[in-house]
């Protein structure tokens, strides 16, 4: 299960397609060639979306299957 705390750069390396789906969303992993890091909640909370439903909707897609 992906949590709220875990870091940006650790799921892009272990899920890669999670890169596309948050694009998909609106919410960016890289502006520029430059990569943006932190805690995915972090970045879903910086786009004002509610974290704990992104973050059921990734698990949904990629985790729980």
């Amino acid at each position: 299960m992906i949590k709220a705390n875990e870091y940006v750069e650790d799921l892009i390396k272990r899920i890669p397609e999670l890169d596309a789906y948050l694009m998909k969303r609106g919410i960016r992993c890289v502006i520029c060639g430059e990569p943006v890091w932190g805690t995915i909640g972090e970045l879903i909370e910086s786009k004002d979306m509610n974290v704990g439903q992104v973050l059921a909707e990734i698990n949904s897609e990629f985790v729980n299957k």
